[in-house]
């Protein structure tokens, strides 16, 4: 008799506790069919738990508080409480408590996902602000994870069901970013972003856009440079080794138009320019995926929107979208290192057979 197929294990990192991570949490896992399809594992507090079950008026989500690895169960919401200090939820305002609870809780799911305790990483919104100065020595999510899986830079990659935009730069000051650009720096991000369409997304040949830096991408040279002196050359070197990438596009242009529609993913240059298109077109259903990463993390695509927490008016779509991603790409990268280890032997007389149906 056939095993039943394991429960993925989906590590759900709380974010800062005072923003709206914990609501969309529970808004996203409340219904309790989802628990058939995955295993929910949530690193943060169960006094924040508690705070806006009552906060929400969702008394019925029910959780299970862990100890250890050994205590997840499948078919219940696990919990890991990352502090031992009650926590005192104020709703709208970052505290150097949230803080520390957001960095905690990120460190404990990243060592249970490297460990195999957990599959896959889903991380709440957190205050990059708040918790830089309570120590986090990184800009962010990715690179944290970056430096932690050795990886020199990971792929920052915006996800939607008809869009995916990659960042050549992400978070640095725009006034760095022409110095950033290279040719090498934009080949090897062509290259993972095809990777990643390939073996996280399973498209074959994906076909890439590549934007331009300035308006009108450079307008041959009369708004800058970079056009011609950087970005095309590197299109041409990704073409000379395989890629199926084109452009420069002028980023306006081309996400005002039905264009975007004919690429499987768009590489921009920088921050604003890919996310600001991105979050206008997809921002409901939109997720954040760190790309070329031994690991599988994704995020919603919004922040901890103080201004909102507590309300009860956050949407949970983003989230709920961010647990499904992580999972189709987990299965895919399974897949593919499947298929790898065991490709099918064709005979002759088998092809022959194939061929003539």
């Amino acid at each position: 008799m056939d095993r039943e197929p394991k429960s993925i294990k989906v590590g759900i990192s709380i974010g800062d506790v005072n923003g709206i991570g914990v609501e969309i949490i529970i808004k996203a896992l409340k219904d309790t069919r989802i628990l058939n399809e995955f295993t929910p594992v949530i690193y943060g507090s169960s006094f924040a738990l508690s705070h806006y079950k009552k906060t929400l008026e969702i008394p019925d989500f029910s959780y299970l508080i862990c100890k250890t690895a050994e205590d997840i169960q499948d078919k219940k919401i696990n919990v890991f409480n990352c502090t031992e200090d009650e926590v005192m939820v104020q709703e709208g305002s970052s505290t150097p408590q949230s803080a520390k609870l957001a960095i905690n809780s990120l460190e404990k799911a990243a060592l249970d996902l490297a460990s195999g305790k957990i599959d896959v990483l889903v991380t709440a919104p957190l205050s990059k602000e708040s918790v830089q100065q309570a120590g986090f020595a990184f800009p962010g999510h990715t690179e944290f994870l970056a430096e932690m899986a050795g990886v020199n830079e990971a792929l920052m990659i915006l996800v939607s069901p008809f869009l995916k935009v990659a960042l050549v730069t992400s978070h640095v000051p725009l006034k760095e970013v022409p110095a950033l650009l290279t040719k090498e720096k934009i080949v090897e991000k062509i290259q993972a972003l095809e990777k990643s369409l390939t073996k996280d997304f399973g498209i074959s040949r994906p076909k890439v856009a590549v934007l331009g830096l300035n308006p009108h991408a450079g307008e041959n040279g009369k708004i800058g440079l970079e056009e011609q002196e950087i970005i095309s050359p590197a299109i041409q070197l990704a073409k000379n080794d395989g890629s199926l990438v084109f452009g420069p596009y002028a980023a306006d242009g081309f996400f005002g138009s039905e264009q975007r529609n004919k690429f499987d993913g768009v590489l921009a240059m920088y921050h604003d320019q890919g996310l600001a298109a991105f979050k206008a077109l997809s921002f409901e259903e939109g997720v954040n995926f760190t790309a070329g990463l031994p690991i599988v993390r994704t995020s919603p695509d919004h922040g901890t929107a103080f201004d909102i927490a507590g309300k009860n008016i956050a949407e949970e779509q983003s989230m709920r979208s961010a647990i499904y991603l992580a999972i189709e790409i987990y299965k895919n990268r399974k897949f593919e290192k499947e298929i790898s280890q065991n490709p099918l032997a064709i005979t002759v007389g088998e092809k022959d057979t194939h061929n003539s149906r």
